[in-house]
C-alpha cells in the first residue's frame, strides 16, 4: 500500500497479513482526496477517522497537511500497526484510539470539521452510522461526514445527505449538518 499525495507521496507501508480490513483502493482515495481538496484547507481542520483499519486515510490526511487527527480502531493488531506506522513516518498529530467506534461516537465531546468512516461493508448497523454521527453532534459547523460503502447501501434519501462520489463499487456518501428542504429536492 502507498500514500498517494502530499509530502509522503509514494511512501509505502505494509500492513500485516490476516488483519480484518478492506483498504480503500488508491483509485478511490485519489478521487476522494481530489474532491475534498477543492472544499477544505487540510491544514486548518480537525479530522476523525472511524474504523481506521490500516490507517491509510489518516496518513493521506496528514500527508496533505492535517495535524489534528483522531483515528479509532477496535482491533489491537490494526491499532498497533497504525501506531507503528505513525512512529516510522515520524508523524505528529495522529491520536490512535483503540476502542469500539460506536462507544467512541457515544462518548466523545469533540466536534470535527471532516469525519470519515470506512466500516466493514457487511456490518449489520452500517445504515445507522450517519444518524449516530448527527445525533451526537460530531460535525462542526459546515463540516462533512463521509461514509465509504458499496452499492448495497443507498443514502440519497437521508435528510442530511449532500452528495456522493462513485469509484467503481466504492461509494463515498457525504452528509452535512444542513437538512435537505423539500424545495431543494425538487
Amino acid at each position: 500500500m502507498r500514500i498517494i499525495g502530499g509530502k509522503y507521496k509514494a511512501r509505502q507501508f505494509h500492513p500485516p497479513k490476516n488483519i480484518p480490513t478492506r483498504p480503500t483502493t488508491d483509485f478511490a482515495k485519489e478521487g476522494l482526496f481530489n474532491f475534498i481538496g477543492n472544499w477544505f484547507n487540510f491544514e486548518n481542520i480537525k479530522f476523525l477517522d472511524l474504523f481506521g483499519g490500516t490507517g491509510s486515510i489518516s496518513y493521506e490526511m496528514h500527508s496533505r497537511g492535517c495535524e489534528n487527527i483522531t483515528t479509532v480502531e477496535i482491533f489491537p493488531k490494526c491499532a498497533n500497526f497504525i501506531k507503528d506506522t505513525v512512529k516510522d513516518l515520524d508523524i505528529k498529530g495522529i491520536q490512535v484510539m483503540q476502542m469500539d467506534v460506536f462507544k467512541f461516537i457515544a462518548t466523545t465531546r469533540d466536534k470535527y470539521d471532516l469525519l470519515f468512516a470506512g466500516p466493514p461493508y457487511p456490518l449489520p448497523n452500517l445504515p445507522e452510522i450517519p444518524d449516530l454521527i448527527l445525533k451526537h453532534d460530531l460535525i462542526e459547523g459546515e463540516g462533512w461526514f463521509i461514509m465509504e460503502h458499496n452499492p448495497n447501501h443507498n443514502f440519497e434519501k437521508h435528510p442530511n445527505f449532500w452528495k456522493s462520489r462513485n469509484y467503481g463499487t466504492t461509494i463515498f456518501s457525504i452528509f452535512t449538518n444542513k437538512v435537505k428542504s423539500s424545495e431543494s429536492e425538487q
